[in-house]
């Protein structure tokens, strides 16, 4: 069942790069950016992060917390946030449940091949744990335009 605007969230707990649990109840009554990417230092989740870090006041101004998701694991999400300076969480679903839980786990395709990969899309969250809005088609170098709208 895909997640649509107005479904509530569903909840998660998984670890952040340090190795701390993280789950949506931590965010109650705060708007969230749930950003899932296919994967640390590359180019396209690169440009899409620094985006998000370059206008992450414009964002807390606006009242959201930020946390990326990705399948990569706390050491990886440490180097990438170290190398790219980045101020917020990213959330190491290495067993795909947060990925299962919002539909972001597809079947993609590239030359012809068809393999299991993340869906590059971002859940904006409200206060009340209810999703707002679903940006499937993230545009990686004006993200919080999308965002800010």
């Amino acid at each position: 069942m895909a997640l649509k605007a107005g479904d509530k969230a569903p909840d998660f707990n998984v670890n952040d790069q340090d190795g701390n649990a993280v789950s949506m109840k931590d965010y109650a009554g705060k708007k969230v950016v749930l950003y899932f990417y296919p994967r640390d230092n590359t180019p396209g989740c690169t440009a899409e992060s620094c985006n998000l870090r370059d206008n992450y006041e414009a964002l807390q101004a606006a009242g959201y917390e930020v946390l990326g998701v990705s399948t990569d694991t706390e050491k990886s999400h440490q180097k990438f946030i170290e190398k790219q300076s980045l101020p917020f969480k990213l959330l190491a679903d290495t067993e795909k449940e947060v990925h299962e839980k919002y539909g972001t786990w597809v079947e993609k395709s590239m030359y012809g091949r068809k393999y299991m990969g993340t869906a590059r899309t971002t859940f904006l969250i409200d206060e009340q744990g209810k999703i707002e809005e679903i940006i499937e088609k993230v545009k990686t170098k004006e993200h919080t335009a999308q965002i800010l709208k």
